[in-house]
């Protein structure tokens, strides 16, 4: 018999324990309901067959007597991960379990391949995001992160437009890369025979918009970097970018403090989490601290970016930091403070004010010589955000574009290239603006107490099978 091509379903599981879940034991309610889902459990204890139905929503006992159940046998060999779909009366047995006493069914699919017993769920790890779409059924666990991260995006998307921000949309294809450094994918359109690059970041889009007089933007973006893959990055990952108009970057600081501690407290119940086995405290306020700060704190030296730059490159190698000819002290104390220092910040912690020379599109500090208004928020000893008193001054742009288009052409793949049309918008003025780029992948990891990124990514970029 070929399945039917709709069923009429009446309650969910969770539906049926909200309305029923405080029934007596033996309780016969007479309501009839329809329900649907995967079998995922069944025994069979003579005349009596019983299986535990899975839907979105939960789980409920089918309680099927051979007396009233019709095809009994083909009931009882149903195999686990058999859609089904099930009509009854909703009743208690004896020990108390809320059933739905079979009266009719049906197959809706039958499963063809083996399906993992609830218990013991996927054992191999590459298989569980390779197939999804079994260990969404056989993981409490991975069901629960992709709702959470569903709902991280709901509640984000919310908060920010009670705030004013206007959610918006960007070109994927980039004519340039830009808007970070990292190395870019790359495709082809034919009938332009145009040479286009996978965004790997929206803020160029962006600010151009905040230039055309939307002073609060934000676009929660998939974004593509051309870079390997850890339990922290994956190619194909989700940004929050939002700009403020007439803000600097002590208002995104306010900005992400405030987003983090209302998803943690909706989502969690609290900001005090525990990741990867040690309590994190997501209390605000957030320490602030210089990065040269925190690399005398944690790696025993202190540097400027006045320090010779032998000097920097000795303090580096010292402490097994490769360096590359060409690097100047700005670069050098990145590369210290990102081998040295980030995986030490527990946090989470504002690390402010980064050399110029590795951070192309942000403002000067207003204080402090060769340094800029950036911050990084550092959470579990990784970048959650990264934000700017975004670079106004359209001639400074473009010498800050031309350094770099000389760095890619001396063979570094990740820096930028000139985008003479994001220099001509600003040529129409942009005003003081805050910019923010907050992992959503990453804070779902923190928020969820998950340590790998592909365990929150649906359907994380993966090595091709054997065989494939």
């Amino acid at each position: 018999m070929s399945p039917p091509y709709r069923y009429d379903v009446t309650r969910s599981a969770a539906s049926l324990h909200d309305e029923f879940g405080g029934l007596a034991p033996g309780t016969q309610t007479a309501t009839t309901v329809s329900v649907a889902g995967r079998v995922m459990l069944r025994r069979v204890q003579g005349k009596l067959a019983f299986a535990t139905l899975q839907d979105g929503t939960g789980r409920v006992q089918l309680f099927a007597p051979a007396a009233g159940t019709p095809r009994f046998d083909d009931f009882c060999d149903l195999s686990i991960g058999d859609w089904v779909g099930v009509t009854g009366e909703v009743i208690t047995t004896r020990r108390g379990e809320l059933s739905v006493k079979v009266t009719d069914w049906v197959v809706l699919a039958a499963t063809r391949r083996s399906f993992p017993d609830k218990w013991h769920g996927i054992a191999d790890v590459d298989t569980r995001y390779r197939q999804r779409y079994v260990d969404l059924w056989a993981s409490d666990d991975a069901r629960s992160t992709a709702l959470a991260r569903s709902r991280v995006l709901a509640l984000t998307r919310r908060w920010l437009d009670e705030r004013g921000f206007v959610e918006v949309e960007t070109p994927v294809f980039h004519p340039i890369p830009g808007g970070a450094t990292a190395r870019p994918f790359t495709t082809h359109h034919d009938a332009l025979d145009l040479d286009l690059y996978l965004r790997i970041a929206p803020e160029l889009y962006l600010k151009r918009l905040v230039v055309g007089g939307m002073e609060r933007v934000y676009e929660i973006a998939r974004v593509f970097r051309n870079e390997g893959l850890s339990t922290r990055h994956n190619p194909e990952f989700t940004m929050l970018e939002l700009y403020q108009a007439y803000a600097d970057y002590t208002d995104m600081m306010a900005v992400v403090e405030e987003l983090v501690v209302h998803l943690a407290t909706t989502l969690c119940g609290t900001t005090r989490l525990t990741y990867d086995g040690r309590p994190l405290d997501l209390e605000p306020p957030w320490p602030r601290a210089t990065m040269v700060e925190l690399i005398e704190q944690h790696a025993g030296v202190r540097v400027d970016l006045s320090s010779p730059v032998d000097e920097l490159r000795r303090i580096c190698e010292d402490r097994g930091v490769h360096v590359e000819a060409g690097w100047g002290p700005g670069k050098l104390v990145l590369e210290l403070y990102e081998k040295t220092t980030e995986a030490q910040l527990w946090g989470p912690v504002f690390v402010c004010d980064y050399p110029q020379e590795v951070s192309p599109l942000a403002r000067d500090h207003r204080e402090v010589p060769g340094m800029v208004e950036r911050f990084e928020v550092i959470a579990a000893g990784r970048e959650l955000a990264n934000a700017f008193s975004e670079l106004t001054d359209p001639d400074e742009q473009r010498r800050r574009f031309e350094d770099q288009a000389a760095l890619r052409g001396g063979g570094d793949e990740e820096a930028m290239a000139v985008d003479a049309d994001y220099l001509r918008a600003l040529e129409y003025g942009l005003p003081p603006t805050g910019g923010l780029g907050l992992g959503i992948d990453r804070l779902v990891m923190l928020l969820t107490g998950t340590t790998a990124i592909r365990d929150v990514i649906l359907f994380p970029t993966l090595r091709p099978e054997q065989g494939e």
